[in-house]
């Protein structure tokens, strides 16, 4: 039976159609619903366009096989154009065994519905054949299809029937098992004959039967029996079933291509004319932008979505003013250099800002520490605030700062000020200037002064510069002299002379000073001479008290017989013989000759 098989296919090769027309389906791109263990290519879409079908099985990979428990199978192939098609030839699965109602696989084939289509939806297209007829004995593996039209898609569509009597002829599923689907015709259209050779007989005429050269079809822009007319006024085309778009002046547009020659009317642009402005545009062939707002009448250009930032009016072509900016010029500029008109779109002040603010938007008031045109200056630190000042002005805020003055507090105090408010009056420097600020001297003091700003008198008895002189003890009060020059202030003692006492004064006073002196002088001496008489008579009767004592010794010793004598007793007598004699010593000193001097 296999041999028989593989006789009849080599007989189809040989005896099959002979004629000029090519496979125009080969190689050409396909697709199917449900591949059936996907994404292994032996069982892709395209397998029944390789031009291989010496092995019709499922695993032979020449065969497209969908999956199993489907309702229903499609598959095309796309010619690429539109093309004139003589007939269709597919070979479907055997798995390479005897085709009979033996053979699983016919229920599989019955049913099929084969379409011709410019779409890939087979609704669309012409219905070239529908399996009504055949059953599982009859049905053959190779299947010719004639179906002389014209279009792109191939499609094969296989369903389960609803007719209870024939779907017993059937399987239970759907399945595309294609091996190879040929499509023959013409390569180009326009032309007919067994080798697609000879030219259609009407000039106009875009498809003919491809056996006969009946017109089948006019090319677009053209009507009539034989196309010999162009379409009517506003419309073109395909079999003139176009409507034209608005042409300038209610023109009709061209009958083939439907392009308006004079360009478009308001409202519409683009060759046909039929497209609407786009969005943001309007008027004659869409050539004018909306005025500053996303959506506008496409015919008159008014504005029918709020205006850009910035602008106003009813086609948002007028700028923000009178100090607004922004979105429907509701929002206010900020402090603009000479209260200008801010930005407006984006309120940005473009020449600065006044005074005492910063920022774009002129907005922002100075941070601490900063004043002016946009903010450029630093306050004084020698505010009474240090860096805190007026934002505009730049006046210290609280005054200023020990020594300094002015607004700004710039300025040191005057000559001869200094200190909080420059309200204290320097000391007696020696410059005639102090330090604005402490009010220290920076040289030295004037005569007469010390301290450190100068303004402390010297002290009792002393004057002069850094007040280091001392006044003479020779004032009539001593050291009691002027702070400044020196001078005794009472005038002097006797014996000296000038303003500061330092002079000696005339003769007669020198002798008088002399005998005064030397008179003191030998009381001095008197007293001295006294003092070394006392002294030498104490020593001299201590030594006499000792010698008697010796004699006192010697005499007893004399008398008795040696014996141990107590020393104790003589110490104890000696002791109290001295100390009489001191007590008497002391009785002499009262009537001091000294304490008489």
């Amino acid at each position: 039976m296999a041999f028989v098989y593989v006789a009849v296919v080599f007989l189809v090769f040989i005896t099959g159609y002979t004629s000029g027309y090519e496979n125009i389906a080969l190689n050409k791109p396909t697709w199917q619903s449900k591949q059936f263990n996907p994404p292994n290519t032996f069982f892709n879409a395209s397998n029944a366009v390789d031009g291989l079908k010496s092995d019709l099985s499922a695993w032979g990979g020449q065969c497209v096989i969908s999956d199993s428990g489907q309702s229903n199978a499609t598959w095309w192939v796309n010619l690429m154009s539109v093309k004139s098609i003589h007939d269709i030839r597919i070979y479907y699965r055997t798995d390479n065994v005897v085709w009979d109602d033996s053979n699983g696989y016919t229920m599989r084939f019955l049913g099929f519905y084969v379409y011709i289509s410019n779409t890939t939806n087979r609704l669309d297209g012409y219905l070239c054949f529908h399996d009504t007829n055949y059953t599982r004995s009859t049905i053959p593996a190779v299947v010719n299809i004639t179906c002389p039209v014209h279009g792109q898609y191939v499609i094969y569509y296989n369903v389960r029937p609803q007719d209870a009597e024939r779907a017993a002829q059937f399987s239970q599923y759907a399945y595309n098992e294609l091996c190879e689907v040929e499509v023959y015709g013409c390569i180009e259209t326009g032309v007919y004959g067994p080798d697609c050779s000879i030219p259609c007989p009407d000039r106009n005429c875009r498809y003919c039967h491809i056996e006969t050269g009946v017109c089948q079809g006019c090319k677009p822009g053209y009507q009539g029996h034989q196309c010999e007319l162009p379409c009517s006024p506003m419309v073109y085309g395909e079999i003139c079933s176009m409507t034209c778009g608005n042409c300038s002046g209610e023109n009709t547009c061209h009958n083939v291509n439907g392009s308006c020659t004079n360009g478009c009317d308001v409202g519409v642009y683009g060759d046909k004319c039929k497209t609407p402005c786009p969005i943001g545009w309007h008027g004659q062939n869409c050539s004018d932008m909306c005025s500053n707002c996303n959506e506008c009448d496409r015919f008159s250009g008014q504005c029918e979505s709020p205006c850009y930032s910035g602008w106003k009016g009813l086609f948002c072509n007028n700028e923000c003013s009178g100090g607004g900016y922004g979105q429907a010029c509701e929002q206010k500029c900020g402090a603009c250099l000479g209260y200008k008109q801010c930005h407006h779109i984006n309120g940005s002040c473009l020449e600065g800002c006044d005074p005492g603010f910063k920022g774009d938007l002129c907005k922002t008031g100075c941070s601490s520490g900063k004043f002016g045109i946009n903010c450029k200056q630093t306050c004084n630190k020698n505010c009474g605030v240090p860096y805190q000042c007026n934002r505009a002005t730049g006046k210290c805020e609280g005054g200023c700062q020990p020594g300094w003055e002015g607004p700004r507090c710039y300025q040191v105090c005057k000559q001869n000020k200094y200190g909080e408010n420059c309200s204290h009056s320097c000391g007696f420097c020696q410059d005639s200037n102090c330090h604005h600020v402490n009010g220290s001297c920076s040289g030295k003091c004037s005569d007469g002064y010390q301290g450190t700003l100068c303004n402390e008198q010297c002290k009792t008895g002393f004057y002069g510069e850094n007040c280091k002189r001392e006044c003479s003890i020779f004032c009539k009060t001593s050291r009691d002299c002027n702070h400044v020059t020196g001078n005794c202030n009472e005038g002097c003692i006797g014996g000296w002379q000038g303003a500061m006492c330092l002079q000696v004064a005339e003769k007669k006073d020198d002798a008088d000073f002399q005998s005064r002196f030397y008179g003191v002088l030998a009381v001095l001496c008197v007293c001295l001479i006294i003092i070394a008489i006392l002294i030498a008579y104490i020593c001299f009767y201590r030594w006499n008290m000792k010698g008697k004592l010796k004699k006192l010794k010697y005499k007893e010793d004399k008398e008795t017989k040696p014996t141990t004598f107590n020393m104790d007793i003589i110490s104890n007598k000696i002791d109290e013989d001295d100390k009489n004699g001191y007590q008497e010593l002391g009785e002499l000193a009262l009537p001091s000759d000294y304490d008489r001097i």
